[in-house]
C-alpha cells in the first residue's frame, strides 16, 4: 500500500485571532464577552471533533491525537483555549484595579497571574504542535511564523506584567521583526495590513520596556527592534533564516494569483495614506474595483460620444451606465466610511493609539480621507444627473421643433426656456441644493481646512453652485409671472459668480482641477458662460415683464383683489374701494366739474298725486286721547258705586 496523501492545513493564527477579537468585544475592551465567546467556541469545537471529556463530573482524559489525523479544528481549539485564559486574566486585572475591589485586589491579581501563565502554556503547546506539522510539510512557513509571533507576543506581555522588562523586550522585539518580514512578503494587502496592525499593537509595549530599562532612545522603536532582534531571533526561533527564505519564495509564487487583491497606494498631498487595518482593506478593495469600472464606463462613454457625432449613438445609454457606476462606488465608499468610523470610535473609547511613530497619519485621518472621497463622488453623480436632464431637455425641444423628428444642426440646439417642461427647473434646483450640502460638508473636514488652497477651491465651487442655483430658480419663477423675484435671483447669482471669480484669483493653482480633473472642473470659460446666461436671462425677464403689465409690481391692475382683512371681516359688504384708496393716499381724488348756477324753480300749483301710504294715514281713525281724572270729591272716593 502506498502512503496516503498529506492534507495541507490552512491555519492562520493572527488572522483568526484578529477576526474573533474584533467581532466579539475586544474592539471596545469587553473581555468578559470575549471570554464567554471563547468558552462557547471551545465547547463547539470539542463537540464537532468528538473529543469532549465526558458527561457529568467525571473527567475522561483523551489519548494524544496522531499527527496524520490532526485537523484545523485541533489547532483552533488550542488557540481559543489560550485566548480564553488570556482574556480572563485581563478581566481579573481590570477588576483588581477598581476601588470597589480594593480588599480583594491581591487575590484577583494572583488569579490573573495563574490565568496568564495558563495562556502561555496553551500557546506554547500550539507552537510545538505546529512545528511538528511544518516538519512533515503539512503547514506552510507563513502559518508557522504567525503562530511563533502569537506565542512570542503572549510570552513577552506576561514577562512585562511580571516586571521582567529585559526578557520582555527581547521577546517583543523578535516578534516585531517577524511581523515586518510578514508585511514585506505579504501576498495580499489584507495580509500586509494584518501584520502592520499587530506590529502597531506591540510598538508602545516595546517603547515602555525600553523606557523602564533607562534607554535614552526609547522613542525610536524601529532602531531598538533592529538592534535587539538581530542578536536573539535565531535563539528564539528555530530555523529563522530558512523560514524567512521559504516565506519569500511562497510570496513570489502566489503573487501572480493574488494581483487583484493588492490595494493601490492611496495618496494625499504627495504622501501615502496608511491603511493599517485588515477590515478597512476589504472595503477599500471594493472601492478600487468600483473606480476601475467607472473609468472603463467613462472610456466607453467617450467612444459613444464620438459615434454619436457620426450618427451612430444611442440616447440615454451614457447617463444610465454612468449613474449605475457611481451608485456602485458610492455603496462601497459608504461601507468603507462606516468601518473607518467604527475603528475611530473604538480607538477613542480604548484610549490607545493605532500608530507607534509620532506624527503619523492615524485612523482619524483615514476616516476623513474616505469621507472626502465619498462627498466628491456624490457631487460627481449629482452633476452627471444635471447634465443628463439638460441634454434630454434640449433633445426633446429639438425634436419638437423639427417636423421630421430628426435632430437639427448644432446651432439650433439652444434650449428655449419658455417651452421646457415645468418640472425641469425644480428638479435642477433640488440637485444643486444637494451639491451645496455636500460641498459645505467637505469644507468642514479637517484635511480641507488645514490646506488653504484646497479650502479656497471648495469655497469657489460653493459660490459657483449658488450662482447656478439662482439661475435655475429664477427660470422656475418666470413661467408663473413672478418677474420681480426672478430678477432678484439673477442679481444674487451675479454676486455669487463674482465671489467665485475673486476666490479663484487668490490662488496660484486650483488643487481640485490638478488632483482630480473629473471632479467639478471650473475654468474661466465656464465662469464666462454662466455670466452670459445670467445676463441674457435677466434681459429676457425684463422684456417679458414689461410686455406683461408694463413693469408694475401688481400682476394685473384691472382685477383688484380685496385685502385679506376685508375678506374676513366684511365678506358680505360692498365697499367703496375708490374712496378707501383716496383716503389711503394710493389714488388721487377725481375733482368734479363745476356745475353752473340755476334759477330758483317756480313752485308747481298742480295737485300732487297722493301715495298709497299717505292715503292710509288720512283714512285711519284717530286714536282717542285719555280722559283727565275727575277732580277730588265724594264721587271720587266712592268710585263706581255711584
Amino acid at each position: 500500500m502506498g502512503d496516503t496523501p498529506k492534507v495541507q492545513l490552512s491555519f492562520r493564527a493572527l488572522q483568526l485571532a484578529n477576526e474573533q477579537r474584533s467581532l466579539y468585544g475586544l474592539r471596545y475592551n469587553d473581555h468578559n464577552r470575549y471570554r464567554k465567546h471563547c468558552a462557547n467556541r471551545t465547547h463547539r469545537i470539542r463537540s464537532s471533533l468528538k473529543i469532549t471529556h465526558g458527561k457529568g463530573r467525571e473527567f475522561k482524559k483523551h489519548a494524544p491525537i496522531p499527527l496524520d489525523k490532526i485537523q484545523d479544528g485541533h489547532l483552533q481549539l488550542l488557540l481559543f483555549e489560550a485566548e480564553r485564559a488570556w482574556s480572563y486574566s485581563q478581566e481579573l486585572l481590570t477588576l483588581a484595579s477598581q476601588p470597589a475591589n480594593e480588599d480583594k485586589a491581591s487575590a484577583l491579581r494572583h488569579n490573573a497571574t495563574g490565568r496568564f501563565r495558563r495562556a502561555v502554556h496553551w500557546s506554547t503547546q500550539l507552537l510545538s504542535q505546529c512545528q511538528t506539522l511544518y516538519s512533515s510539510s503539512r503547514l506552510g512557513a507563513q502559518a508557522l511564523l504567525e503562530i511563533t509571533v502569537y506565542t512570542l507576543v503572549l510570552n513577552g506581555r506576561f514577562l512585562r506584567y511580571r516586571d521582567e522588562f529585559e526578557d520582555a523586550l527581547i521577546q517583543l522585539a523578535v516578534a516585531r521583526s517577524i511581523l515586518d518580514e510578514l508585511a514585506s512578503a505579504a501576498q495580499t494587502s489584507r495580509d500586509q495590513a494584518l501584520a502592520t496592525y499587530f506590529a502597531d499593537e506591540i510598538g508602545p509595549e516595546i517603547r515602555y520596556c525600553a523606557h523602564e530599562l533607562r534607554n535614552e532612545k526609547a522613542y525610536d522603536v524601529d532602531n531598538i527592534v533592529s538592534e535587539i532582534a538581530s542578536q536573539h531571533r535565531n535563539e528564539l526561533v528555530e530555523g529563522y533564516d530558512e523560514l524567512v527564505q521559504k516565506l519569500r519564495g511562497e510570496g513570489e509564487v502566489a503573487a501572480k494569483d493574488q494581483a487583484k487583491k493588492k490595494l493601490a497606494s492611496l495618496m494625499w498631498e504627495g504622501e501615502p495614506v496608511p491603511v493599517r487595518n485588515p477590515e478597512l482593506v476589504d472595503v477599500l478593495l471594493k472601492v478600487q474595483e468600483g473606480e476601475a469600472k467607472l473609468k472603463h464606463d467613462s472610456a466607453e462613454a467617450v467612444k459613444g460620444d464620438e459615434q454619436k457625432k457620426k450618427g451612430k449613438g444611442t440616447k440615454g445609454s451614457k447617463s444610465k451606465r454612468g449613474v449605475a457606476a457611481y451608485d456602485n462606488i458610492l455603496l462601497a465608499l459608504s461601507d468603507a466610511e462606516e468601518v473607518a468610523r467604527k475603528l475611530e470610535e473604538a480607538q477613542k473609547l480604548s484610549g490607545s493609539t493605532s500608530v507607534a511613530t509620532a506624527g503619523a497619519r492615524d485612523i482619524t485621518f483615514v476616516h476623513t480621507y474616505i469621507v472626502y472621497h465619498l462627498l466628491s463622488r456624490r457631487i460627481q453623480r449629482d452633476l452627471l444627473l444635471i447634465s443628463t436632464l439638460l441634454s434630454s431637455s434640449q433633445h426633446t425641444q429639438a425634436t419638437r421643433r423639427t417636423p421630421s423628428g430628426k435632430p437639427p444642426s448644432g446651432k439650433q440646439l439652444k434650449p428655449q426656456k419658455d417651452q421646457v417642461d415645468a418640472r425641469l427647473f425644480p428638479a435642477l434646483v433640488k440637485l444643486l441644493v444637494t451639491v451645496l450640502q455636500s460641498l459645505n460638508q467637505m469644507r468642514a473636514l479637517s484635511i480641507v481646512d488645514e490646506s488653504p488652497d484646497l479650502a479656497t477651491a471648495v469655497d469657489a465651487r460653493i459660490s459657483f453652485t449658488s450662482a447656478r442655483r439662482c439661475l435655475y430658480l429664477a427660470s422656475a419663477y418666470a413661467p408663473v409671472k413672478k418677474y420681480g423675484e426672478a430678477l432678484t435671483l439673477i442679481q444674487r447669482g451675479q454676486i455669487h459668480l463674482r465671489e467665485s471669480r475673486s476666490l479663484l484669483s487668490t490662488v496660484d493653482a486650483d488643487l481640485i482641477n490638478e488632483g482630480d480633473p473629473t471632479f467639478y472642473p471650473i475654468s474661466p470659460a465656464t465662469l464666462d458662460e454662466l455670466d452670459g446666461e445670467l445676463v441674457a436671462d435677466g434681459l429676457r425677464f425684463k422684456n417679458e415683464w414689461f410686455a406683461f403689465n408694463g413693469g408694475s409690481p401688481i400682476a394685473d391692475n384691472r382685477a383688484y383683489r380685496k385685502p385679506l382683512f376685508f375678506d374676513i371681516a366684511l365678506n358680505y359688504v360692498q365697499l367703496d374701494m375708490d374712496r378707501l384708496q383716496e383716503r389711503a393716499g394710493v389714488k388721487k381724488p377725481v375733482l368734479a366739474a363745476p356745475v353752473p348756477a340755476r334759477a330758483e324753480p317756480v313752485p308747481d300749483k298742480r295737485p300732487v298725486a297722493k301715495t298709497k301710504a299717505k292715503l292710509e294715514e288720512e283714512l285711519r281713525a284717530a286714536t282717542p286721547e285719555p280722559k283727565a281724572p275727575p277732580k277730588g270729591g265724594l264721587s271720587n272716593l266712592l268710585g263706581g258705586w255711584w
